[in-house]
């Protein structure tokens, strides 16, 4: 127990890193991509309509496509610089439109989730997919 806390282990796996940080970040969006398609694209467009999005309906359809497609390239790591690219900008317009002006803590509707949400999006952008990923088996990265 000891040794597992002296963190030795983490020198041994650096490769996990984008791994782990890809499943998390990708079952998340694809999770609550899920929810929105399940939801259907008018109940998504009318939430985005409240927000005062142009083109509701249009932006729904792309909003619910990047959330699941996007989400399972994650979890898969193909494509992972653009999946992380088009979940970016998903996270902050997420941000800026909705969480930013509720303050910080997440049961109050903050942004402290979603932030951490658009940093996994952007380390991913920066790093890309890692060594246990479908991008390196097919040298897409």
């Amino acid at each position: 127990m000891f040794s597992l806390l002296k963190l030795s282990w983490a020198s041994q796996c650096p490769d996990s890193a984008p791994l782990l940080l890809r499943l998390a970040a990708g079952a998340i969006f694809l999770v609550h991509g899920w929810q929105k398609l399940t939801m259907g694209v008018a109940g998504v467009a009318g939430f985005l309509g409240q927000l005062g999005f142009p083109a509701p309906e249009f932006f729904a359809v792309i909003l619910i496509a990047v959330e699941v497609a996007g989400g399972a390239a994650l979890i898969l790591g193909v494509l992972t610089r653009f999946a992380a690219a088009l979940s970016s900008i998903v996270a902050l317009v997420a941000l800026l439109t909705v969480h930013l002006s509720k303050g910080f803590f997440v049961n109050e509707g903050g942004y402290e989730f979603i932030a951490l949400i658009l940093a996994a999006s952007l380390a991913l952008l920066i790093t890309g997919a890692g060594k246990y990923s479908l991008d390196r088996t097919l040298k897409l990265d």
